[in-house]
């Protein structure tokens, strides 16, 4: 199955920003400033980067992931943990990738949500992902269908489905694209992105009773987690091995 592939793309600006060539213009394909010709087709805004990027569908993405991690002998376990204390006697090491849950799961105040509601709609005539540089309005094409969206709400752990909202995105998509007046509306959706201002990715030494667990956090990647998986990944492989040269260590001495 088919998990992501190329996309051409459009970002577009109501005002000229004041950075023409975002940081992250190295890391894509063809990035280049729109033509006049390409804004005619969006009358409300002045300026646009167009470039290449990929595009993935999370849906078939992560059971994939998850079948690489049972085939490489990672055990899967679904269970509710109230206290990492409560895995400690049980591991030598703890990853601790629960997102949200690491507000209460290690009491970290800096953990918050972002409320994100979208619309998957039938428009397989589209091809280019369109994103208003607020970042309030976005039209990603996926493999099987297309996201319109969306909102951004600090501190809104709400997650039924807003009518006003989604009346809004829809009108708000179908000025940037007129043909998605007649898309089939597939199916509405809210989650909470697990933001922090700075995600966490570090080691700690936690002592209980005698007995002490490192645990390597990784979370708090907010709306960028699957753009940031990997490197946050390998970032806490190098940790988990500086740990495990550690023990090395001392159990020869």
């Amino acid at each position: 199955m088919k998990h992501a592939c190329f996309s051409p793309s459009w970002q577009i600006f109501k005002e000229v920003p004041a950075n023409k060539k975002p940081f992250w213009s190295e890391f894509v394909i063809g990035f280049r400033i729109m033509t006049d010709g390409e804004l005619k087709r969006f009358p409300d805004h002045k300026f646009g980067h167009a470039f290449t990027t990929v595009r993935c569908d999370c849906s078939s993405y992560l059971p994939w992931l998850q079948n690489r991690f049972r085939k490489a002998g990672g055990q899967v376990e679904k269970r509710k943990v109230n206290d990492l204390q409560e895995l400690f006697n049980y591991f030598d090491l703890i990853v601790n990738c629960s997102g949200l849950g690491s507000k209460s799961l290690v009491s970290d105040t800096h953990v918050y949500p972002v409320r994100g509601q979208v619309m998957k709609v039938e428009a397989p005539w589209l091809n280019h992902f369109i994103r208003d540089g607020d970042g309030g309005t976005y039209i990603y094409p996926g493999i099987r269908s297309v996201t319109l969206g969306g909102t951004r709400q600090e501190g809104d752990w709400r997650l039924q489905v807003d009518r006003a909202e989604a009346e809004g995105i829809l009108e708000r998509c179908s000025r940037l694209e007129p043909s998605l007046s007649k898309a089939k509306v597939l199916g509405e959706w809210v989650g909470l992105r697990p933001s922090r201002k700075n995600p966490r990715v570090e080691r700690e030494v936690v002592q209980v009773q005698g007995h002490r667990v490192p645990v390597v956090h990784n979370y708090g990647h907010g709306g960028s987690g699957v753009t940031l998986a990997w490197g946050t990944a390998l970032d806490v492989m190098e940790l988990v091995r500086e740990n495990l040269g550690e023990k090395l260590l001392q159990a020869r001495l």
